[in-house]
C-alpha cells in the first residue's frame, strides 16, 4: 500500500504538526529558564561584591601616602 518513502513523509508531517504545537510552550520554558539563570548570575554577582567595594580598573581609591619614618597616625 504505502512505500518506505511514503510512510517517511506521513511521520515527518506528523512530528513537524506535533513540534508547532509545543513550540511556544518550549520558547516559553526557554525564556523563564533564561531569565532565572541571569538572575542568579546577577546575585552571585552582587554577593561576591555587594557596593562594589573592591577597586577595578579604571576606579580612584583615595588613601594617604605615609612615608617610612613616619609613625601611622592614629585616630
Amino acid at each position: 500500500m504505502f512505500g518506505l518513502s511514503e510512510l517517511a513523509l506521513i511521520l515527518l508531517v506528523v512530528a513537524a504538526v506535533l513540534v508547532v504545537k509545543k513550540l511556544p510552550e518550549l520558547t516559553r520554558s526557554a525564556g523563564k529558564a533564561t531569565r532565572i539563570l541571569k538572575g542568579e548570575a546577577r546575585a552571585l554577582k552582587e554577593q561576591d561584591d555587594p557596593d562594589g567595594a573592591r577597586p577595578g580598573p579604571g576606579r580612584v581609591v583615595p588613601g594617604t601616602v605615609v612615608g617610612r619614618d613616619e609613625p601611622p597616625a592614629r585616630s
